[in-house]
């Protein structure tokens, strides 16, 4: 598969209180063109960070971000603006993200307006067929202001402002997280649907490992600012090398009274991002750790076909 996006050791630091916290610890990553790549971690692990610095919102301390041959790291002002018709994101709270002063049609036009369409007629076109795309009445929701709307229709409503330009790479950041369990099923339907209807290339950034195969083609998992692991999905969930994924998939509820939850053989709580344990930053909490943990970086490497692990002492061993 093509990698449409290209993440080369990224790095995304911020200076609080005399210190350094290192959000983002030299990732580098691979999307495909139309692959839907999950990536999840604990809250804190710097995915958010991750996807702001790819769309240069943040812009990252070290390392390069190519998206179709271009280094997004390399280019400002006007060069950007015009990129970032390309690339676009879907918030996490679909009601904080629109302006609740302004109406769905303005909200879900802005981005024609900012790209230098003037032609009034095309906008309108193009906004309806945008909310039709994703299943609201553009007659009824045009002139309507965003509280009078549900969570769900809201996120439809973040889901068609990203793709009014009709972009290719889409971030999806926690896109259900603030929704109910039936309205998310909706929803990931919905950027299924999407995703086939306009080509789209994802990036599914959530917490919640079952939501998230759901959707992935591919799962990369976090943890204090470092990959751990980058597998296909059912491989991942079937037989996951990490330690750090192996909890997540045993903190998966299983709907069922009569199984109990797996003992937990993890201590301890998350350190603190402004002070990472050396070596490994799960060792403090895994009970695989040595020695060789605490005082080597443990690099990302392929152990099975598709499947790469950052650990000294993987599960598949």
């Amino acid at each position: 598969m093509t990698a449409l996006l290209s993440i080369e050791n990224l790095t995304v630091e911020y200076a609080i209180g005399g210190k350094t916290l290192s959000a983002v610890s030299g990732v580098s990553l691979q999307v495909g063109r139309g692959e839907t790549l999950g990536l999840v971690g604990e809250s804190g692990c710097g995915k958010s960070t991750l996807g702001r610095a790819v769309l240069q919102l943040r812009r990252p301390t070290a390392g390069k971000v190519t998206f179709d041959g271009t280094e997004l790291t390399g280019i400002d002002g006007e060069a950007m603006r015009r990129m970032r018709r390309r690339l676009q994101l879907i918030f996490q709270d679909p009601i904080a993200s629109l302006n609740p002063r302004r109406c769905v049609g303005d909200i879900v036009a802005e981005p024609l307006i900012i790209a230098g369409i003037k032609d009034k007629a095309e906008r309108a076109a193009r906004v309806r067929e945008v909310l039709t795309a994703v299943g609201l009445d553009a007659d009824l929701v045009t002139g309507r202001l965003p509280h009078e709307f549900s969570g769900g229709q809201c996120q439809r409503i973040s889901i068609a402002r990203a793709l009014i330009l009709e972009p290719q790479f889409v971030i999806c950041d926690e896109p259900v997280s603030a929704l109910d369990v039936s309205i998310r099923a909706q929803i990931l339907n919905l950027l299924e649907d999407m995703k086939r209807r306009y080509g789209l290339t994802l990036l599914f950034i959530a917490h919640d490992l079952a939501v998230v195969k759901a959707v992935s083609d591919r799962i990369a998992v976090m943890y204090l600012g470092k990959l751990c692991e980058v597998a296909p999905s059912e491989q991942l969930f079937r037989r996951p090398a990490h330690p750090y994924t192996a909890l997540l998939l045993e903190a998966i509820p299983v709907p069922d009274p009569t199984v109990r939850p797996a003992a937990n053989l993890v201590v301890g709580e998350p350190p603190s991002p402004l002070d990472p344990p050396s070596g490994c930053r799960f060792r403090t909490r895994c009970p695989r750790a040595d020695a060789r943990c605490a005082s080597e970086v443990p690099k990302l490497r392929e152990i099975n076909a598709g499947q790469f692990v950052a650990c000294h002492h993987p599960l598949t061993n």
